[in-house]
């Protein structure tokens, strides 16, 4: 029966970590799925603490890398704190905007993320009286800074799902 149970947890961590593509909490659902499998068969061991310890701790990196990385494009390339605000803000009206208009899965998601990072730094550079050519610059580096901190959060999901099937199959 254990093998039944880790054969479903892996398969929908499966699913969740497909989320991440979408700009869902994927990592999140995997840690939340994991440990309430791990809490229903605890008396099995079949997932132990500090395997889920190491889940929820990469699934926190993941987050902060994701997040901040829009920011950090913009300000490698020049931009001011306003700039990484606005590629902040840009990213997250962008993924929303992006799922709506392009309804292609992941595509649209991941277009509009990148997208608006790159929009919300190019705009605030406007605002502050930059030249187009170095607003564009900036806003290109939040837009691929964004796009780099959405693939290493996917990365961190990847690893968040091979060792939770390794530890559900070999406790």
């Amino acid at each position: 029966m254990i093998y039944l149970w880790a054969t479903l947890l892996v398969l929908v961590n499966l699913v969740w970590l497909a989320l991440v593509l979408v700009l869902l909490p994927g990592n999140w659902l995997m840690v939340a799925t994991t440990s309430l499998v791990a809490w229903w068969q605890w008396d099995q061991q079949m997932i132990g603490v500090p395997v889920l310890v190491a889940i929820a701790v990469l699934a926190v990196v993941g987050e902060v890398v994701e997040f901040f990385s829009g920011m950090a494009g913009s300000k490698r390339a020049g931009g001011s704190r306003w700039a990484a605000v606005g590629a902040l803000a840009g990213a997250i009206v962008g993924a929303v905007v992006g799922t709506v208009v392009i309804p292609i899965p992941v595509i649209g998601s991941l277009l509009g993320v990148c997208g608006g990072a790159a929009l919300g730094a190019f705009g605030v550079e406007l605002l502050r009286g930059r030249e187009r050519s170095v607003a564009m610059r900036i806003g290109a580096g939040a837009g691929v800074g964004q796009l780099l901190g959405t693939t290493s959060k996917f990365l961190f999901g990847m690893v968040i799902w091979v060792i939770v099937a390794t530890a559900a199959y070999w406790p």
